[in-house]
């Protein structure tokens, strides 16, 4: 990797590095052991019915993006940790 042109000594990171996947992956880990998931989830909620109109106009926005569903994953069995 190359040093960055900023001041600082690390290198630039792009998208999909090994670094910056095991930091998320294990962010993402913590998080789910924290048992904050049900609070997160219930705060993630619409507050109001134009709220939620404007999440799932979001949805759908975000859905005409995407090639679709890998068919593998509803064919996979579940993962065990």
């Amino acid at each position: 990797m190359k040093p960055s042109a900023t001041t600082d000594s690390k290198p630039v990171q792009g998208e999909g590095d090994y670094a910056s996947d095991r930091r998320y992956t294990e962010s993402a880990k913590s998080f789910a052991k924290s048992g904050k998931v049900e609070q997160a989830a219930r705060n993630a909620k619409p507050v109001s019915p134009d709220d939620a109109k404007d999440m799932q106009r979001a949805e759908k926005e975000g859905e005409s993006h995407s090639k679709g569903e890998d068919p593998a994953l509803r064919h996979s069995p579940p993962r065990q940790s």
